[in-house]
């Protein structure tokens, strides 16, 4: 629904509706337009989250900047293959900025992301901190952004962005 007709067209009816469902079974489950998105950002996370092959396989990889780009490949990999879903992401991140009840939501959750992010650079030994984590993520939603509406550079290579902003944040 957010992909679609944003966040404004989230609505229980609609979600009941998209569904083909009866009328109310979503706020059967979702007693509140907040309860919905929390639900959804909890959707949306378990749709994102690397598998547990791609976990294995970095566990025994040699640190360093080519794994940290392969771990930056693989999140815009899973972001690129569903496309509503990274688009509703976008989307909640957006409405996150004209209402603070979303952006209590989505905040916590993308905290506890960047998080796991953070420990997961630091346990696979692989370089940058906190600081570089954070400008990845920048960088990453600037590029998925780019890549999913209208692109500067069509013509480029998203693995090749990657490659320069790993080279460029790990010297």
């Amino acid at each position: 629904m957010l992909a679609q007709e944003g966040s404004r067209g989230l609505t229980h009816r609609a979600v009941d509706a998209a569904a083909e469902v009866p009328t109310g079974t979503t706020s059967n489950y979702f007693r509140s337009r907040r309860a919905l998105l929390e639900g959804l950002v909890e959707r949306i996370g378990e749709r994102l989250a690397p598998s547990e092959e791609d976990l294995r396989r970095r566990e025994s990889a040699e640190p360093g900047p080519p794994l940290f780009a392969d771990y930056v490949r693989d999140i815009v990999r899973r972001l690129m293959a569903d496309r509503d879903v990274t688009l509703a992401l976008f989307e909640l991140r957006l409405e996150a900025a004209r209402r603070p009840e979303v952006a209590a939501v989505l905040g916590a959750w993308q905290r506890a992301g960047f998080d796991a992010d953070v420990a997961f650079n630091t346990a696979a030994g692989l370089p940058g901190g906190r600081r570089e984590i954070a400008l990845f993520h920048y960088a990453i939603d600037g590029l998925l952004l780019d890549r999913l509406t209208a692109p500067i550079d069509p013509d480029s290579s998203t693995d090749d962005a990657i490659d320069a902003l790993v080279a460029g944040l790990l010297r």
